[in-house]
């Protein structure tokens, strides 16, 4: 079978623009759009191109599956292909949790929808432990693994130990040990199906790739100081909310390896006990408006962007304060895919780089575990307290508070997502309405 053309670009931007409106469930289902996408559906990338890319773009910090159409629209179009790949894939989910944002802060205390709230957040927590499951079965191979996850469980859960610093551990145990992590081939497939555009446009012009380095190099840098620029001037001007906003979120954007529910809890920790921007009931309804809309997970960056803001200066701030946020999550996103795409293609099959890839992905299963517990306890308990058992620090809750509503829904949420298998958006609306029927009838 003879490789397809090369789209234009103008093609690429149509099917970029509807993967970006239809980029709903978390970065699995996101990653399987855009496989289906360009290697099933148009065999623009071979099989063996896609998956090289996808094993890059987890390294990174920020959402994998956005890099990864960033990668992807950078191999075919360059700079611009990069750009309107990545852009696309954010811009439509933005758009929407604004407005659901504006919705939260204006008409969050009117009572229907306050029960369309209660419902979400009941419900994400079954996501959050579905999330869980699915990574473990993937990245929980040997005793080692296992051994990773647990501590980063303990450390994060009972000895406060900083998120980023058990994720540099964890890859550097991989990193200095691959063996104990890599049993088989990663990251690599075998022979392609049918040939790709992309296959046969590099054997007819194996230089192009040099070719298109320098201008990813350039933009590259151009991202890194669009990114610091406003936060440096936030910073030093003393721009209050802002430059903690501008901070906070440029610290997330490169300690955000493993994903939106990797780094959850340490935004959840710090937004809603340091800064107290929001509360953590909020900060669980924008994980479920984040689980609703288009896009990366990470967008419930931008929802608790908005609460800070609005908290502080109104509408107009909490607008000014989610753009800051999607400006210094995003702008390093494509300095990382386009600084590094240059040289990706000499990664490939490096062992060393493999085994730090699978520990940290074992470590993010204990860190998806803190997350749940710590989502957990607020969900279904209207008071933790927490216990001090020398250096450790354990919340536990007050039995007495279970909210028996929000563990029917819970319940609720697992049997349409685990046993009817729904999927998340129709198990996100089952549980919302079961939430608004709860309210509203006591």
């Amino acid at each position: 079978m003879s490789a397809p053309p090369l789209p234009s670009f103008r093609q690429a931007l149509a099917v970029w623009w509807r993967i970006g409106l239809l980029s709903f469930g978390g970065p699995a289902a996101q990653i399987a759009m855009l496989h289906r996408a360009v290697v099933d559906e148009h065999r623009w990338v071979s099989e063996r191109r896609f998956l090289h890319a996808l094993n890059f773009c987890t390294l990174l910090p920020g959402p994998e599956a956005q890099q990864l159409a960033t990668y992807l629209g950078w191999l075919m179009h360059g700079v611009r292909g990069g750009l309107a790949a990545g852009l696309l894939f954010v811009l439509p989910g933005a758009a929407v949790m604004l407005g659901l944002s504006i919705l939260h802060a204006t008409l969050g205390e009117v009572p229907a929808v306050a029960a369309l709230f209660f419902g979400l957040k009941a419900a994400v927590l079954v996501l959050v432990v579905e999330a869980l499951l699915r990574i473990g079965r993937r990245a929980l191979k040997g005793r080692t693994a296992w051994a990773v996850a647990a501590a980063a469980f303990v450390a994060l859960y009972a000895l406060d130990i900083p998120f980023p610093a058990v994720v540099l551990a964890a890859a550097i145990l991989g990193f200095l040990v691959p063996d104990a992590f890599v049993r088989t081939g990663h990251g690599t497939a075998g022979s392609d199906a049918s040939p790709s555009a992309l296959d046969a446009v590099l054997a007819a012009d194996p230089g192009r790739p040099a070719r298109m380095a320098t201008d990813a190099r350039r933009a590259g840098w151009i991202a890194i100081g669009l990114w610091l620029a406003p936060t440096a001037f936030l910073v030093a001007a003393g721009g209050g909310v802002f430059a903690d906003v501008a901070w906070f979120f440029s610290k997330m954007a490169v300690v955000t390896v493993g994903g939106a529910y990797a780094v959850l809890a340490y935004v959840a920790q710090e937004a809603v006990e340091h800064y107290r921007w929001l509360t953590a009931p909020e900060m669980l309804v924008g994980l479920g408006l984040a689980e609703t809309t288009p896009g990366p997970l990470i967008l419930v960056l931008q929802f608790v962007g908005f609460l800070a803001g609005h908290q502080a200066a109104g509408i107009a701030g909490g607008v000014l304060a989610a753009i800051l946020t999607l400006w210094v999550t995003f702008a390093p996103c494509f300095a990382f895919i386009f600084l590094g795409a240059p040289a990706v293609e000499r990664a490939h099959g490096n062992r060393a780089l493999t085994g730090a890839l699978a520990a940290v992905t074992a470590a993010v299963v204990g860190v998806i575990a803190n997350l749940a517990l710590w989502f957990g306890l607020r969900v279904l308990f209207a008071e933790v307290r927490p216990l001090e058992l020398g250096p450790a620090r354990l919340d536990l809750p007050v039995p007495a508070t279970l909210d028996p509503a929000a563990l029917a829904i819970a319940v609720l949420a697992a049997i349409c997502l685990f046993r009817l298998r729904l999927g998340v958006v129709r198990t996100l609306a089952v549980a919302t309405a079961a939430g608004l029927a709860i309210r509203l009838a006591f």
